[in-house]
């Protein structure tokens, strides 16, 4: 494949997927300037990448895969070394109705998870079928039911002990 047809490729992946690449950054950080960085590095790893799809799959079960392991790498990375983010405490964009509310206890209940339980419940939530899941991290349609379960019995358990 030559140089334009992978740039031309590139360009129409980001431009249709650019949604769906944010929505597994955004699961992995609230912050900005973070999920900023990690959809760049999303990007890189997109590019590197395209040489080597060769169409075995679906484009977006792809764009998936890479999404979720380029953020679960950076996660780990974060994790192993110990920063104190700076913060100012005030966030412009927070909305205060109550389904914003519950939008965002929700997503602090994800957060708290696992990298791989919330790249699971995260494609749940994106209306995936169980094969598409397992497909896309690499274990079968039957494990992604039990972890799913598992997974929304440890939601509900944080949500009713945060309620007492």
């Amino acid at each position: 494949m030559d140089n334009l047809q992978n740039e031309q490729d590139f360009s129409r992946i980001v431009r249709e997927h650019k949604s769906t690449i944010y929505t597994v950054c955004y699961m992995f950080s609230k912050d900005e300037d973070e999920v900023n960085d990690l959809f760049q590095e999303v990007l890189i790893n997109l590019w590197k990448g395209l040489q080597n799809f060769r169409g075995e799959s679906d484009v977006r079960t792809w764009l998936y895969r890479i999404s979720l392991n380029t953020c679960i790498s950076c996660d780990r990375k974060k994790r192993k070394r110990k920063t104190i983010p700076l913060t100012m405490n005030i966030n412009p964009f927070t909305d205060s109705d109550d389904d914003s509310r519950q939008i965002q206890q929700l997503n602090r209940r994800i957060s708290q998870l696992g990298p791989f339980d919330r790249a699971i419940i995260l494609l749940w939530l994106e209306n995936m079928s169980y094969e598409e899941i397992g497909e896309i991290v690499g274990i079968s349609t039957k494990n992604v039911s039990v972890r799913l379960f598992r997974i929304k019995e440890r939601l509900k358990k944080t949500s009713e002990t945060t309620k007492e």
